[in-house]
């Protein structure tokens, strides 16, 4: 019998490839009956909302275990940088459920969860503005867009190990490098 927690690792995986399942498809998916996902998840909206629960608990711990706020407090290039690449290895290893939570327009038809989210995101914009007076990230960009960007490199994380363009090993170094340096060569800026 699968634990509440193995039932939405395989809710996850299913609704990463097509977020329309509807609860049937899903309990078929995953191997159990409907009546035994209705009862670790009464709804399609509490379903959503442990998604999200459970991604904001993942993306606060990323910034506590890493020491995000103190990093950035520092103003210590070597430090930010650091932190900023453990930031990066935690997005990734976390990018299905990152993404998923993050890009579900459901998750902003509940409150609580973009409360949680807005202070989250305020937190890690903080860190990227001491980044770029740290010298580590581009201080001609809003802080705001980096967040964006960091956002979007998670998206397309995720996008890539769906369709196997790139493999998992390897994707820590691509997000990390693409944050800082982007697509162009070094002659193009």
């Amino acid at each position: 019998m699968l634990t509440r927690s193995q039932v939405l690792d395989a809710a996850l995986r299913r609704l990463n490839s097509d977020p329309t399942t509807s609860m049937a498809d899903l309990a078929a998916a995953i191997g159990i009956g409907r009546a035994t996902l209705n009862r670790h998840f009464a709804s399609r909206d509490a379903l959503l909302r442990e998604i999200g629960e459970r991604a904001l608990d993942h993306w606060a711990r990323s910034q506590d275990e890493t020491g995000m706020v103190a990093a950035g407090e520092s103003g210590d290039p070597e430090r930010i940088r650091s932190c900023l690449g453990e930031l990066v290895t935690w997005f990734v290893e976390n990018a299905d459920e990152f993404a998923y939570a993050l890009a579900n327009n459901r998750m902003e038809a509940m409150p609580e969860l973009m409360t949680r989210t807005n202070l989250l995101i305020d937190r890690e914009v903080e860190f990227y503005a001491c980044a770029q007076r740290a010298g580590v990230l581009r201080s001609d960009l809003p802080a705001r867009w980096i967040e964006h960007t960091v956002y979007g490199l998670m998206i397309a994380a995720r996008e890539a190990l769906r369709r196997g363009d790139v493999a998992r090993r390897d994707l820590d170094a691509l997000v990390f490098s693409t944050l800082l340096t982007g697509t162009a060569t070094g002659d193009s800026r």
